[in-house]
Order: C-alpha cells, then structure tokens, then sequence
C-alpha cells in the first residue's frame, strides 16, 4: 500500500474529497431534468480510488494470511448477527490487512450508498454486501468499528425501504450491540471512514472522531425506533424515539422544527399511555426548542423574499401542530379524569374524588420521583426553559373544577394559536377538528361545575362554535365531518335539556312549571331531535330511504340516534291532545325500527344492548298509553 506521504497517496486523497464535494454540496444544484449528474461524477471517482487501492495492494505484493488474495470474498453472503466472535476473530484492526480490508470496504460502502441515492437499489445492496464480506475478514477495533455501523444502518435503511422489516431489525440491532461492546471494551474515540482517505495533517481531532461515532450510533437507535413502531412495538419505539432526541441535542446536532415536530408527536404516544409527565415534557421541549428556529418573518418580508415566504409558511405550520399536541394534551388529560371520577350515571362521584385527593400527596411524591428517573431533554441552554415551561402546565389528573379549570386553559390557548395558521378558508377539516377539540375540552370542563346553570352555558359555548358550521358545510365534500358534528350537536343540545330538566325538578319541588320554563325545555328537546334527525337523513338515499343494512361505522351512531329521537319525542311537553299523540306516535315508530332492526340483524344486538333493551319496553308500554290517550280525546269530543 503506497505510504500516507506519498504523491500517489495524496492524489487518491484528492479524489475522495473531490467525490464528497460532489456528493454533499455540487449534487443540490444539479438541474431537475439531470438530478443526478454530480453523483455520476462522484461515483466514477470512487471506482478509480477503488482500482488505485487494488493497485497499491497489487504492487506491494501484499497477500493474506491462509493464502487468499485481497479480494476473494466469501461465497455465501454473510447473515448478519451471524459471527459472534466479530469482536475476537480475524485480521487486527491496525495490521497492514485490516486496514486494507477497511478501506476496501469503506469504498464499497460509498458506492452503495451513491447507488441507493441514485435509485439503484439492487447494485446499491451488492456494494454494501461487498463491504459486510471485507469486514467478515477484520476484528472489531477502533480502527473499524464506524464502518460496521454504518454499513449495517444502511442496510437497515435499504431493507426496511422495502418492507423487510425484520431484515432491517437484525442489521440495525448488530449494529447497536457492535456498539455497546464497544464502548464498554474499548470506547476510545474511533476512526472516522473519511480518515482512511485523508492525509496525515488533515486528521480528525478525537472530538471530532467522538461526535461524528456518536451521531452514527444516534442513527441506529433513530432507524429502530421506526423498525420497532412497524413491528407494533410501540413502547420500545418511543423508547428508542425519546433517546434518539435527547443524544441530538447533546450532539448538537438537529434541525430545531424537525427535533420539536417530532418531540411532539412522541408526546402523544405518552398521552395514550396516560403518561402525562412525559407527555408535558416532550410538548415543553418541542416548544422551546421549536423557538431556536427564530420569529416567523413578517407578510410584507415573505412578499419579498421566496425563501422568506417558504420560512414563514414552514414556521407558522410546524408551530401550529405542536399546538394541536398541546390541545390533545389537555383533552385527554380533561377526559381521562372524567373517566376515572364519573359514577354509572355519567356524575361526578363525589366519594370517590374525596378518595383521590387523600391519594394526591403520595401521587405528587412519585411524580416528582418518576422526574428524577426520567431521561430529560435539553442542554445547558435550553434545560431551564422547558423545566419553567412544565412549571406552568398540570400533569396531574385534576380532580375539582379549579384544577380542571387550569388545565382547559392550557388548551384553550393553544386552540387560538392553532387556529391561526389553521384557518377555515384554506383548512376546512384542520379546523373543523380543532373547534371539536375545543368543544370536548368545553365538555370535560362542564363535568366538574356544580352549578347547573353555568354548566348549561358552557355547552352553549359548544353549540355557538359547531351549529353555524355545520349548517354552512357541503354535505357533497365533507359528510363525514358533517355526520360527526349533528351527532355531537345532538348530544350537546341533548345534555343542555337534561340539566334544564334537572333544574325545573327541583323548581317543581316548590311551584309549577313557568311556560317560559317549557318552552326552554321543548326548544332544547326539538333542537337535539332535530340533529339525530339530520344524521339519520344522512344516511339514506337520494329518494329518502332508509338504509337496509348499516354498515358497522355506523351502525351504532344510527340506532342511538333512533333510540334518543324516541326518547325525546315522549319527553315533549304539549297541552294540546293531538301533539301528544303525534309526539307518541313518532316515538314508539322510533322504539320499533331499533327491535325490529336488531331482530333482523342480530349482529347488531352486541352494539346497543342497553338501548335494545329499552327500546323493547318503552314498544310494549307506549301503545298503552297511546290508546289511553286515545279514549281521553275520544270521551272529549
């Protein structure tokens, strides 16, 4: 092999920085209609380092040990996980055959990697391969042990690419033990690839050798986290997701809205695992971080600029999905407390809240224990923010209305943020789903107000933001969104009349019935009755029939909208005789089209078996009634 001092040695050097020019900077200004001219060129260079080395190798007459020449290779290729011994068999990492062997296979590595970036991925797999056969020859060492990462993240990459999931699964988690042994054995800072092509005077400081082996081992732990999220492991995912973000900001190496976006989007993992003090982390580290990136440039620099226009649109939008993390942060937060303190008739259990409570100074001691535990985001100059940012924000299921109060607020400001970019005009679904957000977060809140009064407002508030656009939305373009937004407007309106109901018991306890007070409560009653109607109308045909079979998306919203349609045409209150019967009558058709529907499609019982059950009573009782009512009218006239 020509020596490092060498006029040879140093025009090969010449080549591989010519070739990682070409590669990392020349290549983004290749034309569209020639997007991979400067990696042609790169690749040529690298085959002509490539016969050098053989050259070198050729003319010192160098040979390997067992009488196999330089470049035979074995037949079969290599299982990879396959040698144990990579640590303790083979040429010496720094013996004249390792590191001819490592070279080699550092070519054969850049081609791979040019052959996959170019779409090539049959002849990228095969250099690869040739890589993994040359390392087959070597010890693990410092001189080596990068290229065994990387080769096999690539690998990683290019099988996962192609569904192989488990392919994948094994080159990557070789490449992580690689590495743990590694640095448990020996953890000296390591050779970087680009050495093996440099001149002695241009050599990595051992820094620089520890940051770059470092962010090759991030890459591992970044391809398994999406290997483990595809093979369903979602808790080894976010585990290997939350490490991968903290070791890119030790390493300083990330880009600020791409690290937050993705902080974020581990936040919700954590939510649906009610995991709320990770949850709030991650969403207070994506916030801060998501503030290096600087201010959203101004509309009259974005008319300016392209670039200023292409920075303000990303800014604006990244920033508003973190804030839609944040408004599912509390939503859950608010509901999963609903669940945990409701009773079986959807109250608050007052002895079981007084139960928590007691509980909450052990709870708070765990939290502030699972915090030590943790493994926290941040750098010296971020660490203090994110933890003031947490400050601010409840982890703890909240268990009064202050609490839950707290909590809505939270919410609630980043709806106003999110709304923001996310607006009607340009973003109909975006929005949509926001201002159900807000009206969920409205409905958790109302759960813990004692004062029936102020909670009917709250679901007012529900009702001002969805009705007017439900009513404007196309049914043509958005049914699905429209569907979901009568059923909740039903409901909401349904709610509203019960706690007006509830009122007007205890008003009776004392007086009558105002007619103010009645027409409130028939307004309320028609308004929800109104809504399962829209829904139910939905579902037919353009000639106004009602579907046969329901399909199993619907099935269930279908028949409790039938179920509560009956249900809120016997709770009408009319003095006139012919309205009650017609309010009946409209019931019991309702109560009837539910026993009927689930008597011929018994598959259907399963999914509204409480509603069944009164359905079949309240159609046994109402013509009683009905005809009851019929003899009165009948002796009257």
């Amino acid at each position: 092999m020509a020596s490092l001092g060498s006029d040879e040695w140093r025009a090969v050097c010449d080549k591989f920085t010519n070739a990682q020019n070409l590669t990392d900077v020349e290549s983004r200004k290749d034309p569209d209609n020639d997007p991979f001219r400067s990696k042609y060129k790169a690749r040529e260079l690298l085959r002509e380092i490539y016969c050098s080395l053989k050259n070198f190798e050729a003319g010192d007459g160098e040979d390997d040990s067992g009488g196999e020449s330089g470049d035979q290779r074995p037949t079969e290729p290599p299982v990879d996980g396959q040698r144990e011994d990579v640590f303790e068999q083979g040429f010496s990492g720094d013996s004249p055959a390792g590191l001819r062997a490592a070279k080699l296979g550092a070519v054969e590595y850049y081609l791979g990697v040019n052959h996959v970036d170019t779409e090539e991925l049959s002849a990228g797999q095969e250099h690869l391969m040739n890589c993994m056969k040359l390392l087959e020859r070597c010890r693990v060492s410092s001189e080596n042990v990068s290229l065994f990462i990387h080769v096999r993240n690539q690998l990683g990459i290019l099988w996962a690419g192609r569904d192989e999931t488990e392919t994948a699964q094994g080159f990557l988690e070789t490449a992580e033990s690689i590495y743990q042994r590694y640095m448990k054995e020996d953890g000296s800072p390591p050779t970087d690839m680009t050495e093996y092509f440099t001149t002695e005077e241009k050599l990595l400081t051992h820094q620089e050798r520890t940051k770059r082996f470092e962010l090759a081992y991030t890459h591992t732990m970044y391809y398994l986290a999406q290997v483990y999220k595809n093979l369903g492991e979602t808790e080894r995912a976010a585990t290997y997701c939350h490490s991968t973000l903290q070791r890119q900001l030790q390493l300083n190496q990330f880009s600020p809205m791409e690290w937050a976006l993705n902080a974020a989007t581990l936040s919700q993992y954590y939510i649906t695992k009610g995991r709320y003090m990770e949850g709030r982390h991650c969403l207070a580290a994506a916030t801060v971080i998501s503030g290096l990136a600087g201010e959203v440039p101004s509309e009259a620099a974005a008319q300016e600029s392209e670039t200023e226009c292409e920075r303000r649109e990303q800014l604006r939008q990244k920033r508003a999905e973190i804030a839609r993390c944040w408004i599912k942060y509390s939503l859950n937060l608010l509901q999963d407390a609903k669940k945990l303190l409701e009773d079986n008739i959807g109250e608050l259990d007052s002895d079981r809240q007084e139960e928590l409570k007691r509980a909450r100074r052990r709870e708070e001691e765990e939290e502030e224990k699972g915090r030590k535990s943790a493994l926290l985001f941040g750098s010296e100059d971020t660490f203090d923010s994110i933890a003031s940012l947490e400050e601010k924000v409840p982890c703890l299921l909240p268990l009064d209305f202050t609490e839950a109060r707290a909590v809505f607020l939270v919410g609630q400001n980043y709806v106003t943020q999110a709304k923001e970019y996310f607006q009607m005009d340009g973003y109909v679904t975006d929005h949509i789903e926001i201002l159900q957000d807000h009206s969920s977060m409205f409905r958790g809140l109302a759960f813990f107000e004692e004062d029936l009064e102020r909670r009917c407002k709250m679901h007012k508030r529900r009702v001002d933001m969805l009705e007017p656009i439900c009513n404007d939305l196309n049914s043509q373009y958005y049914l699905m969104i429209r569907r979901q937004m009568m059923f909740e407007l039903a409901e909401t309106y349904n709610e509203m009349m019960d706690l007006k109901l509830t009122l007007a018991n205890r008003q009776a306890d004392t007086e009558s019935l105002d007619n103010h007070t009645i027409k409130k409560f028939n307004t309320l009653c028609s308004a929800s009755a109104k809504y399962f109607q829209m829904f139910l109308d939905s579902l037919c045909s353009p000639e106004g029939k009602s579907p046969e079979h329901l399909e199993e998306e619907v099935l269930r919203p279908a028949l409790v909208a039938r179920f509560r349609v009956a249900r809120l045409h016997s709770q009408l209150i009319s003095s006139i005789p012919t309205v009650q019967l017609d309010n009946l009558n409209r019931s019991l058709e309702n109560y009837k089209y539910v026993v009927e529907y689930c008597d011929a499609h018994p598959e259907a019982v399963a999914a509204v078996e409480t509603e069944l059950e009164l359905s079949r009573e309240m159609a046994g009782l109402l013509p009683l009634k009905i005809n009851r009512l019929k003899a009165r009218m009948a002796a009257n006239n």
